[in-house]
């Protein structure tokens, strides 16, 4: 335990997703030791990125501007929709470059342990969206873990009966990966949604 402002800070640092004890205490002590200038900059931006940043109105992905540079682009297909649980998520199919539809973030993953539910999620504003005629595919992309799942088959049985194809990514072998690596569950589920070739 420091004292005052220090412990202050490393508490602070601690708080953040990823971020142990050990962790913020480096990083605590690399800003106390930095140059004032490259410590303003970090100051500067972080009051910026709360000024100004905000969620997409249509998408809820992160965005400077009322709607999302995704949600702008006219040459995307409207007709499917892929739900995500975060922003990064977002960033991460659109590094594949294979998917060139518009996004749905949810906000999170169903969790009664941690108190969320369906009604904390944006659900209801995906809901309001799949009312669109033009939509033909929901793509659930969620994690694979335990909160991921439910919130997939929460959708889907919420989305069934609006009449509209419901896919779910994959899962399974990663490429370059060994069998004999594979977890039991991962390898019970790449042979569970095994390809015909």
């Amino acid at each position: 335990m420091y004292e005052g402002i220090i412990q202050d800070l490393i508490d602070e640092l601690g708080k953040l997703p990823g971020i142990g004890p050990k962790s913020a205490q480096r990083i605590a002590f690399h800003l106390v030791q930095s140059d004032r200038i490259d410590v303003n900059r970090l100051v500067d931006v972080l009051r910026i990125v709360k000024e100004r940043v905000r969620f997409c109105s249509i998408c809820f992905n992160v965005s400077e501007e009322e709607e999302c540079k995704i949600c702008r682009d006219p040459r995307r297909d409207d007709a499917t929709i892929c739900v995500v649980e975060e922003s990064k998520d977002v960033v991460a199919i659109e590094r594949t470059r294979e998917f060139r539809g518009r996004y749905h973030v949810l906000g999170g993953a169903i969790s009664p342990i941690d108190g969320i539910g369906p009604e904390q999620l944006r659900i209801r504003e995906l809901l309001s969206r799949l009312a669109d005629s033009k939509i033909t595919e929901v793509i659930i992309a969620t994690d694979p873990n335990l909160e991921g799942e439910a919130t997939a088959t929460y959708l889907a049985r919420t989305i069934k009966s609006l009449g509209i194809k419901i896919s779910r990514l994959a899962s399974g072998l990663p490429v370059g990966g060994d069998l004999e690596y594979a977890d039991e569950v991962t390898l019970g589920r790449a042979i569970s949604t095994r390809n015909l070739m």
